[in-house]
């Protein structure tokens, strides 16, 4: 797979609550206790639109953040039904690395709960946090694996 990186990420503050939104749920799957509002406030108060390691985060649509990842977290079990169907038959969402996992529920929230935020925009937006954390493959992956969402759920 290849090496993760983390690029310098330009766009909104809609972008940037996305970009969070996967940074939070992601932080949320690793954490043997997970604490949604505890963790929604810590990115709220010191993370969005900080400046950490001496890079500056654009400042984020908080709403939208807290939207993003408490209907993510709340809804994983609907989310994550709505994926499986789309992978590969020799593909599990277990096997998906944690980050793309988050980037697709992310997205796939949206999907579903975001009917005022347009399809194109949703895929094109992940795909882009995907950039941001990936080369190419990854990021085309998260593409077509929303594009198959957004054919199932919309």
């Amino acid at each position: 797979m290849a090496e993760r990186r983390k690029k310098n990420v330009t766009g909104g503050p809609r972008s940037a609550a996305r970009l969070g939104a996967v940074q939070a749920l992601y932080q949320l799957e690793m954490s043997d206790d997970p604490k949604i509002k505890m963790v929604i406030e810590e990115y709220v108060r010191h993370r969005l639109g900080a400046e950490i390691e001496g890079e500056q985060y654009v400042d984020a649509d908080a709403d939208l953040f807290a939207d993003i990842v408490e209907g993510a977290w709340q809804r994983l079990d609907e989310l994550n039904e709505a994926i499986k169907p789309c992978l590969s038959k020799d593909w599990s969402l277990e096997r998906i690395e944690a980050i793309v996992r988050a980037i697709l529920r992310a997205g796939t929230y949206e999907l579903i709960a975001r009917p005022d935020v347009p399809t194109a925009v949703i895929i094109n937006e992940y795909v882009d946090v995907a950039h941001a954390f990936y080369e190419r493959t990854e990021a085309s992956f998260v593409n077509g694996m929303l594009d198959k969402i957004a054919k199932a759920v919309r």
